[in-house]
């Protein structure tokens, strides 16, 4: 029993550590993608075509998934209430984007 006990955290610990490394390079790639969008904005030196159509991508999912490892880092370490809470919530934001008026309707009411 004792090792079990012992065993958990350390499993924790890899994962955080993997979990940490994975968003830090999320992270600066993301910037990055923005970076270059805007300056690409300012003075167009990227044709437009598949590698515009990657930083626009990178630029879209990025933000979504350094939300995902980070808070899957950050409820590594909670119970497991908070985990589900969190996936639930995780997985409603994904499966809106899917829906095409979704993000019309939440800005129309922001501005409002």
């Amino acid at each position: 029993m004792a090792e079990q006990k012992l065993g958990k955290p350390k499993k924790r610990q890899k994962l955080e550590k993997f979990l940490d490394i994975l968003g830090e390079t999320v992270a600066v790639i993301t910037i990055l993608a923005y970076v270059v969008f805007i300056v690409n904005a300012n003075w167009a030196f990227l044709p437009a075509g598949i590698i515009t159509s990657i930083i626009a991508g990178i630029r879209t999912y990025g933000l979504i998934t350094l939300l995902g490892i980070v808070g899957f880092e950050a409820t590594a370490k909670r119970n497991i209430v908070i985990r589900i809470i969190f996936y639930v919530l995780f997985a409603a934001i994904i499966i809106f984007q899917f829906f095409p008026g979704t993000w019309g309707t939440v800005v129309g009411v922001i501005n409002q």
